[in-house]
């Protein structure tokens, strides 16, 4: 696990250069920023923390396993002993100490993580069949994941990996939000697709029983319940 010890801001005001809509996803991407200081809108939150270096199962080389609602994730880190990260401490194990927008800089850059891949219409009857077989080809034919670690640019000044992109991660929330699916969860980092792969967006549409092909997670632990061997 990596060691992050930061001053966490809330809220951080950072100037687009260069925005875009995505119709598909009814989502507005920034492409770059500039590399001015933020400037922090609320007061900072001290964070002391342990992070996974890689997504589950937090090792180099591993495919990450989708198809893993937010409870699965939980139970998972929590057999680890360890948990679920908080938003907070995802974005800051992302932004790194120079508090970036993206984990290797300011201009977003599909050569430096997994993602802009092209997108393929699944067959949502396959992807949750009941028969293993026909999940597992469906899955396999719908994946555009990567090996953890594979895209060496992928790393936060934290040594952190494929935080952006790749797989979708699973975080508990920072706050409640009634009116959203996810009360208490959260969905970090984007996925493979053409989407959010920003440090600081998230989704709360999805409720903590979703699962899906490109869902997936990591884990965190207080720093003083790390284990010597982390």
């Amino acid at each position: 696990m990596r060691h992050v010890r930061f001053d966490h801001c809330p809220k951080l005001e950072r100037r687009c250069l260069d925005k875009e809509y995505d119709k598909p996803n009814h989502i507005t991407i920034c492409n770059r920023f500039a590399t001015s200081k933020p400037v922090c809108r609320e007061p900072r939150v001290p964070l002391d923390f342990c992070i996974d270096e890689y997504e589950y199962p937090n090792h180099a080389g591993a495919k990450p396993p989708v198809m893993v609602n937010f409870f699965e994730a939980r139970d998972l880190c929590a057999a680890a002993h360890k948990r679920l990260c908080y938003e907070r401490e995802w974005v800051t194990a992302c932004e790194g100490p120079d508090e970036k927008p993206f984990p290797y800089g300011y201009a977003r850059s599909s050569k430096q993580c997994n993602f802009d891949n092209r997108w393929v219409d699944p067959h949502l009857s396959r992807v949750y069949s009941e028969d293993a077989e026909i999940q597992r080809a469906e899955l396999e034919r719908l994946d555009r994941s990567v090996p953890s670690g594979q895209m060496p640019g992928c790393v936060s000044d934290y040594g952190v990996h494929d935080l952006t992109g790749n797989v979708d991660e699973w975080a508990m929330a920072d706050h409640e939000r009634p009116r959203e699916h996810a009360k208490f969860s959260a969905l970090k980092g984007g996925a493979w697709g053409h989407v959010r792969n920003a440090c600081r967006p998230v989704t709360t549409s999805h409720a903590p029983e979703f699962r899906y092909y490109f869902i997936g997670f990591r884990c965190c632990a207080d720093a003083a319940k790390s284990s010597p061997g982390d």
